[in-house]
């Protein structure tokens, strides 16, 4: 998404940062936290303020210093991505978290003085590398507690951004250091359901005795993508059905409690219990009701 869309689409937001960033002052807060579900307009919105903050031109749309090029092309030293996958040491072994380990990291880094405005972007990102949002799961909070400290009191010129899809999904203690911005979807709403479709197809007919053939099929579907996805999917797919069949009344009850029994399953799995019993629990709920 280039400049001049991010300005088309969203311009309250870039004028409040732009007017923010020339002020005498440069006031604008140290630790921003976007919300909503398009997290790639997040990422590209906290990418264009990281230009603005570090151009040494005339902060233009058609600006071609260097650290302008530099963030265009996400090549910049000082604007990182931070995530389960990105900037971390060969010897942490993670891989679904952001890790303590990259922490102390940060910490250190940030010791040692830079001639940039430093922009830090903490986000997710699924098994393709599309942006993804933080959340309780990936995002920890003895992590997150490791870097409060920093978070209250950053070196000069430093930024730090939070992505995320829900305000909910992020521990109490980073949304109150940040400045929180709403950022709404422009894109057409399509609900995808794409990975589930095999596994939900007739769902509703499926018999008692067949709950853990069902469950089977769900596990082996996190196994290979991301659980937060499927569950996400799997709602979309129940809501699909329940579009197509308002007018039958007995349906609806069990499509709305159905639909419910997903979203306890993504709060069980904000929470970091186990998947497994989150996916039995919600087999059971979906087949025996």
């Amino acid at each position: 998404m280039g400049t001049t869309v991010l300005e088309e689409k969203y311009p309250f937001l870039i004028n409040y940062f732009r007017k923010g960033i020339e002020s005498d002052t440069r006031n604008i807060a140290h630790c921003i936290l976007f919300y909503g579900t398009d997290l790639e307009a997040q990422y590209e919105l906290a990418l264009e303020i990281a230009r603005l903050l570090n151009c040494t031109g005339d902060k233009t749309n058609e600006c071609n210093c260097l650290n302008c090029n530099w963030i265009r092309n996400n090549q910049h030293p000082a604007v990182l991505t931070i995530s389960k996958v990105d900037n971390k040491e060969p010897s942490d072994t993670s891989k679904t978290v952001i890790s303590i380990d990259q922490a102390r990291t940060i910490k250190n880094n940030l010791l040692i003085t830079s001639e940039y405005h430093r922009v830090l972007i903490f986000c997710d990102r699924d098994k393709d590398g599309n942006i993804c949002g933080l959340n309780e799961t990936n995002f920890q909070e003895p992590t997150a507690n490791a870097l409060l400290k920093t978070f209250e009191e950053p070196p000069k010129n430093t930024t730090f951004f939070f992505l995320t899809k829900d305000k909910d999904d992020m521990i109490s203690t980073i949304i109150s250091r940040a400045q929180c911005f709403f950022v709404p979807s422009l894109k057409e709403d399509v609900r995808d359901f794409s990975l589930v479709q095999n596994v939900m197809k007739n769902y509703l007919q499926i018999p008692r005795n067949d709950v853990l053939d069902f469950y089977d099929d769900l596990h082996n579907l996190v196994k290979d993508n991301d659980a937060d996805e499927i569950l996400t999917q799997l709602q979309n797919y129940i809501c699909q059905i329940l579009k197509n069949n308002l007018e039958d009344s007995f349906l609806k009850v069990k499509l709305i409690s159905d639909i419910n029994a997903v979203e306890h399953a993504k709060q069980e799995l904000r929470l970091g219990m186990n998947i497994q019993t989150i996916l039995e629990n919600l087999a059971f709920a979906l087949i025996l009701k």
